[in-house]
């Protein structure tokens, strides 16, 4: 689970994107179909005051403060492929398929 660890209470529109560069929250204009691009029109929001760690995840929260989250590394554990199956012949189907009428 997530902890705060700076607590900014950024009121958040729903037409921008928030995130954490460094300690500070920037936000910039989420991409419309068919509009504009939003490249380079990122502002500066809140400035924070905290030390950010490599094994964490810093993201803004629903609240609008700083929270972290632990940083999953090595990703999923996978499951092992099985052997292919192989289909199975029912009773009824011969080997030679349907006799052709002449």
């Amino acid at each position: 689970m997530a902890e705060k660890v700076a607590k900014l209470g950024v009121r958040k529109d729903s037409h921008y994107l928030y995130f954490v560069r460094k300690t500070d929250i920037w936000r910039t204009p989420m991409k419309r179909a068919g509009g504009p691009s939003a490249k380079g029109k990122a502002e500066k929001v809140a400035s924070g005051s905290f030390t950010r760690d490599d094994d964490y995840l810093y993201f803004v929260d629903k609240a609008g403060d700083v929270s972290r989250a632990k940083r999953s590394v090595g990703g999923q554990k996978r499951k092992k492929k099985a052997a292919p199956k192989k289909a199975k012949r029912s009773k009824k189907a011969k080997k030679g398929g349907k006799k052709k009428r002449r």
